[in-house]
């Protein structure tokens, strides 16, 4: 478990354009390291904005983009290319315009697919999917994860909602419990779809960075809860972290609830 880092930034502009450029590096640099690099998406607002903001950066070409894997931290269970879907606002803002190896792109299943409408079977098949990507476990080389049944997730990036849900885990939500599984149907949500797929806290604790993203005035009274020592059944965000680094990406107006002794702004 590593201690949340806070870094704010003056707007969620260059809130964005400064998360681009750090998710560079950190692909990159792992790239460098152990020859491809693993990362997790978010949906929401921020995540797309990240990703619009990494693809009008001339600095995105520095990725090999055949040597990257990309998952998703949930989905909506939607029919496929339904715009409500994460992966397919994930497409218009940046995956359909850099040269991605398909087989590396890791969608979540979709509703009336191979799984018909069984959030659960969609869910089974994904843990599947992350486990075999998670190679042997023990013994594994460098980049495989120390948990089998899910990769090494370089980054894993996260939005926080107003209620302080992260992927699609809500507050007092079964699936916060959730211990041995790493992918579960949720159901009941309380923000439509009410029917989606998510990692589970196990899942979301093996990455080696996670990033919490939360821009606008909307977000502040969430961001102040989850770091303010509230349990994770009561703000889920506070239970997501990684294993060497968690990073807290804000704009000034998420930040405004914060005590000031908590960070210092990372521009004017």
């Amino acid at each position: 478990m590593s201690a949340p880092r806070l870094v704010v930034h003056r707007d969620k502009e260059l809130m964005a354009q400064a998360a681009a450029a750090r998710l560079i590096t950190t692909i990159v640099d792992a790239q460098a390291a152990r020859g491809s690099a693993s990362v997790v998406l978010t949906g929401g607002r921020n995540g797309n904005g990240l990703l619009a903001a990494l693809g009008s950066s001339p600095a995105r070409d520095a990725i090999d983009w055949s040597r990257l894997d990309l998952w998703w931290g949930d989905e909506r269970f939607l029919p496929e290319g339904d715009p409500d879907r994460n992966d397919t606002q994930a497409r218009a803002a940046l995956l359909d315009a850099v040269p991605l190896d398909p087989a590396r792109v890791h969608t979540m299943p979709v509703s009336g697919g191979a799984y018909g409408t069984d959030a659960d079977a969609a869910a089974a098949a994904y843990a599947e999917e992350l486990a075999t990507a998670a190679g042997a476990g023990e013994g594994a080389p460098a980049g495989v994860s120390t948990d089998a049944a899910v990769p090494a997730f370089d980054v894993l990036m996260l939005g926080v909602g107003p209620d302080t849900h992260v992927a699609s885990l809500f507050p007092e939500h079964p699936a916060l419990r959730e211990t041995e599984r790493t992918v579960v149907g949720v159901h009941g949500a309380p923000k439509p779809p009410p029917t989606r797929v998510s990692l589970t806290f196990r899942a979301i604790r093996a990455a080696r960075e996670v990033w919490l993203l939360a821009a606008g005035e909307d977000k502040a009274k969430a961001a102040a809860t989850a770091l303010s020592g509230a349990g994770e059944l009561q703000a889920p965000a506070a239970g997501a972290y990684g294993l060497d680094r968690t990073l807290w990406l804000l704009d000034a107006a998420a930040a405004s609830e914060l005590p000031r002794s908590l960070y210092s702004p990372a521009s004017p």
